[in-house]
């Protein structure tokens, strides 16, 4: 799969996919079978959860999947997402209590200030600052020359604590940013303008060139179909997983590799969406032959529009995010794939359109794609800062924030392989794999358009007004 996307918080009061499709006259005992590879999709597994408190909230475990310290992804089993939910809802401890608010200020001097005696040993970081006062996005960025100052602000709510483990919005469900996601967002963020950030999760060609053999030889699916699935799975071996413009070993590369995997695996019919209007691809395939040298691939893409911004260029609002699934077919020849060079796959299309129209469902139902179009905010704000130069207009030091030395963050198990999961589904003569995939944006993209626009400079105005003389969140 791919997903090409640009490559949680809260105060009490006003304190503050690809398929391959396989098919071949010489198979004639698939002509009532489907057999799928769902490529990069491993089974159940129970990690050692990473210590709480102290500087984040356990992020190896994101979006219901783990990985191990051999690098393989895989997913939660009930145990350890129970045992996730018991040890967050320790650490969040009283900030459950608050409120939810339509536009919830964030001061980052005076975050920065309390990020600092974190380091010194002073103080610990408390789970609203961790949590970026409870903000479930980003929709407004407020440069303050005279108090030397940037202001986020977006909608917040209280945080709690999901039967999954997710931390979320106590009224809304909407995972809620996270201080370690922005930080890993500013320090990589000049490291992005090459490639963007991305992550992609591919076969490889040795286990391709296996599995067509493979293909080849087949015969019969003999007296043990299971077997004979096995046996796909083993030829074509684990999927390869590559983290880019993000550090491979933190909670914000997590987010991308687990938002791949659970669209992989709802595209190739291994799990619901739990949105009625999302089956699986698999559901759309009807009957009959497909070319054997074909591959769809699916990602994810986001959109912004312009970023709405003052003359002087002190107040900034994003808008119009929306995140959309797109689609191209790979050729299979003998020298190797040869990505987007096949015919359009209306199915994959089709597929790619329904994910589309109701994505903000499948992320009311699988908070990992909330928490993925979170990051996208987190980038697209990291973008701003640093390609506007808003700290230096501010007369703000961010260097506590984006030292490593001064303030080190979390590192979790680096991800790399994913199993390969074969099975067999009554539908026709033929063959589906899925076969590579990933996820991708450039949040400098959406930096470089914007327009004027006179509301955002009275935000601005009223949200200076209403800044308390002390606490660095407010409503």
């Amino acid at each position: 799969m791919n997903v090409k996307a640009l490559g949680s918080r809260v105060s009490h009061g006003k304190r503050g996919c690809g398929q391959r499709q396989w098919s071949t006259s010489r198979h004639r005992w698939l002509h009532s079978s489907l057999a799928l590879i769902a490529i990069g999709l491993g089974s159940l597994a129970t990690p050692a959860l990473a210590q709480m408190g102290g500087f984040g909230f356990g992020g190896q475990a994101v979006g219901g999947i783990s990985v191990d310290a051999r690098g393989i992804v895989q997913d939660l089993d009930p145990q350890a997402r129970e045992a996730l939910a018991v040890a967050r809802r320790q650490a969040l401890g009283e900030m459950a209590a608050g409120s939810q608010s339509a536009l919830r200020k964030v001061s980052l001097a005076r975050l920065i200030a309390a990020v600092e005696q974190f380091a010194a040993g002073q103080q610990p970081l408390p789970p609203e600052a961790l949590l970026l006062g409870g903000l479930e996005r980003i929709t407004h960025v407020f440069v303050d020359p005279d108090g030397h100052d940037i202001i986020l602000a977006g909608p917040a709510d209280a945080a709690v604590v999901d039967a999954q483990g997710n931390l979320v919005g106590a009224a809304s469900g909407k995972p809620l940013l996270q201080l370690e996601d922005f930080l890993v967002a500013l320090r990589a963020i000049e490291g992005a303008r090459a490639g963007g950030m991305r992550c992609s999760i591919d076969p490889s060609p040795e286990g391709v060139a296996r599995l067509q053999q493979f293909l080849k030889n087949q015969k019969t699916i003999g007296s043990d179909p299971e077997a004979t699935l096995r046996s796909m799975e083993e030829v074509m071996g684990p999927q390869m997983v590559t983290v880019g413009g993000v550090p491979t070993n933190s909670r914000f590369a997590r987010v991308l590799v687990a938002a791949d995997y659970r669209l992989k695996r709802i595209g190739m019919g291994l799990e619901p969406s739990g949105v009625k209007g999302i089956p699986s691809y698999l559901e759309l395939v009807p009957p009959g032959t497909a070319s054997a040298a074909t591959l769809p691939r699916f990602w994810l893409e986001a959109s912004y529009d312009p970023i709405a911004r003052d003359p002087d260029e002190l107040a900034w609002q994003l808008s119009g995010r929306r995140m959309k699934c797109l689609t191209e077919t790979d050729l299979f020849g003998k020298d190797g794939a040869k990505r987007g060079a096949g015919p359009t796959d209306k199915l994959a299309a089709s597929w790619c359109a329904k994910m589309t129209d109701h994505y903000d469902e499948l992320a009311a139902e699988q908070p990992v794609f909330a928490e993925l179009a979170n990051c996208v905010d987190l980038a697209v704000v990291a973008a701003l800062i640093h390609g506007r130069q808003l700290d230096q207009r501010a007369g703000l030091d961010l260097s506590p924030l984006l030292d490593a030395t001064r303030v080190s963050l979390p590192a979790y198990e680096a991800p790399s392989t994913i199993p390969t999961v074969a099975s067999a589904i009554k539908k026709g003569s033929r063959w589906v794999v899925s076969a590579s995939g990933g996820v991708q944006f450039q949040p400098w993209e959406f930096v470089a358009s914007t327009g004027e626009s006179a509301d955002v400079a009275a935000a601005r105005a009223a949200a200076l007004a209403a800044r308390p003389t002390d606490g660095w969140c407010w409503d």
